[in-house]
């Protein structure tokens, strides 16, 4: 078994008759990941290899091997996928524009320029040869692997049971952090099937459990406890949200009622590194409810600049409103900080005043996030600033 880490994990197993692999990582990890396969196994054939979903991060390693097999005159690997995969595929085709921005936002890091910061989103893909619905097991040689599908990150998402060696690959339904069931700018996440999905797993006693993103887990009781904990805080928030929906709260209401479970959250695997909890709440919404959220006067609204400009006139014009924010600045409110700066600079979009106030507030609120999505968003919002612009996406 040969654990790669990079961006997320690559996992070749040696099955006795060619090697299998779960989970290929990104394009830049292709060239590192034939080299380091190469230098363990220089001549055993890589036979199969599962996408556990459809992110890009875990899918461009296979295109490496299918060269060398056809310069050998060999077969080709053979990709294993769920059924949603090849549809995926061809909603990032018609979102190559889209994505480029989000994961732009996303991803920039503080002290980088939002103007030079460009992720280019792929428009080519391997396509699975063999796809599947609920599950499906194959055999190479002394080894068995049983791939079952579970919505969680994705509608394609799909864990990894190896029976022999009592091996569990759950791609990104578990990666060491407060799982992605939330992220803002991206597709729907299901909350209660992946907590279903993880005890699934739990079940299984395995002995070592490699993640879709952090190092491998080894004992059964640790591996089951990591799983079990994550499945009970997607658990407590979906039950939490539904039961406010229920009641027929806004999701302001909600996202202010709902109490986070910290002694989860405490968790060495459920930091917020990559997601935020009370971004799961929106999905949870979303999922249920839809996009409207219960305030009537958002159902079809004026431009916010249009209502920006009305709450600064009655403020008394941009002064007191820039003074009022950098107030809530120095104090620590953050929150109600950005909320005033926004107003301000949807008001006076070309004021450079407003725009050096707005990069200092947002860099002050990226600086305190765990959370990178959260931070990503923030920082780029703050150099966007810098270059007189909300956003460099926008005009």
């Amino acid at each position: 078994f040969l654990y790669i880490k990079s961006a997320a994990s690559m996992n070749t197993i040696d099955t006795g008759d060619g090697l299998v692999m779960l989970d290929t990582g990104t394009a830049r990890d292709a060239e590192g990941l034939f080299n380091g396969v190469r230098g363990w196994r220089p001549e055993t054939p890589l036979r199969a290899a599962v996408f556990s979903h459809h992110h890009v991060d875990h899918i461009f390693g296979v295109n490496r091997f299918d060269d060398e097999a056809a310069e050998q005159g060999q077969a080709r690997p053979v990709v294993y996928g769920q059924r949603h995969i090849p549809a995926h595929f061809d909603r990032y085709k018609r979102t190559v524009g889209y994505n480029t921005a989000i994961n732009s936002r996303q991803f920039i890091r503080p002290g980088m320029d939002a103007e030079q910061v460009r992720l280019p989103w792929p428009d080519e893909f391997r396509y699975p040869d063999v796809t599947f619905d609920n599950a499906i097991r194959f055999s190479v040689g002394e080894l068995t692997f049983e791939v079952t599908h579970t919505r969680g990150e994705t509608e394609d998402a799909a864990w990894t049971w190896v029976p022999e060696k009592k091996w569990l690959f759950p791609g990104d339904l578990f990666i060491w952090a407060v799982p992605n069931a939330g992220n803002p700018q991206k597709a729907q996440r299901w909350a209660g099937e992946w907590a279903a999905g993880l005890r699934q797993m739990a079940g299984k006693g395995a002995e070592m459990m490699s993640p879709g993103h952090g190092f491998p887990i080894f004992g059964a009781n640790r591996v089951a406890e990591a799983l079990n904990d994550t499945a009970d805080l997607l658990d407590e928030i979906e039950n939490q949200t539904l039961a406010l929906m229920n009641l027929g709260y806004t999701l302001d209401n909600v996202l202010h009622s709902i109490e986070m479970p910290q002694h989860l959250l405490d968790k060495p695997w459920l930091r917020s590194a990559y997601d935020h909890p009370e971004f799961i709440v929106h999905s949870v919404w979303r999922y249920f409810g839809g996009w409207y959220e219960g305030e009537p006067d958002r159902l079809l609204p004026a431009p916010r600049s249009a209502e920006a400009a009305e709450w600064v006139t009655l403020a008394g014009g941009l002064a007191p409103v820039m003074e009022r924010a950098r107030a809530h600045m120095q104090n620590g409110n953050l929150q109600m900080a950005c909320h005033l700066i926004e107003g301000a600079a949807l008001a006076a979009p070309n004021s450079p005043d407003v725009h050096a106030l707005r990069t200092e507030i947002y860099e002050a609120r990226a600086a305190e996030q765990d959370s990178s999505m959260a931070r990503g968003v923030f920082t780029f919002a703050a150099s966007s600033s810098q270059h007189g612009k909300r956003d460099m996406f926008n005009p």
